[in-house]
């Protein structure tokens, strides 16, 4: 039988449970540039619509996903300020070097960073922790979610899958504002 999503077949899950049982997590890190202390990209087996289904999940942490929604905010003003602006794009020269950005660009950068500071100043932007499920994934469903905890490890992935799996997870609706570190710079 072929299914049109893979993370529905049970040939798929059969091999993702076998890969668990072997590394004896219940999870399997997706290999994604992004992966941090912050963001991390998984699988993990779990019950949707009362079948066994694979989960593609994103768990990030609040201060990331505020960090996100800051900038977003901060580019959305450049566009309005600055009618030319796409995004800022960094390229590398042939040795790997960051190459200058144009004049327009450092401006637009500056710019950008003095709306995220007035915003962070003025805690303009607060977020809560969230889980949005998407049944129209490409891989199983997806599902991501923000927690409020400092890093994204194995005992934080391993708590939130089985009170996921139990349907015992009780997200934090308190609203949140945080600042940059001065380190992040």
């Amino acid at each position: 039988m072929q299914f049109a999503n893979p993370g529905f077949d049970p040939k798929n899950i059969e091999q993702l449970s076998a890969e668990l049982a072997k590394s004896g997590k219940p999870y399997k890190v997706v290999p994604d540039p992004g992966n941090s202390e912050e963001f991390i990209n998984f699988l993990f087996l779990g019950i949707f619509e009362g079948k066994q289904v694979i989960y593609d999940a994103a768990l990030y942490t609040l201060r990331l996903h505020h960090s996100s929604e800051v900038y977003e905010l901060a580019e959305h003003e450049a566009a309005k300020k600055f009618p030319n602006f796409k995004g800022i794009n960094y390229e590398e020269d042939e040795e790997g070097n960051l190459k200058p950005l144009s004049s327009e660009e450092e401006e637009i950068g500056w710019f950008i960073t003095e709306i995220i500071m007035e915003l962070e100043e003025e805690e303009a932007v607060k977020v809560q922790e969230f889980l949005d499920i998407d049944t129209n994934h490409d891989y199983g469903v997806g599902l991501d979610a923000a927690l409020n905890v400092d890093e994204i490890n194995d005992k934080v992935i391993r708590k939130f899958i089985k009170e996921f799996n139990d349907d015992t997870l009780v997200l934090d609706e308190t609203l949140y504002s945080f600042q940059t570190e001065e380190d992040e710079i």
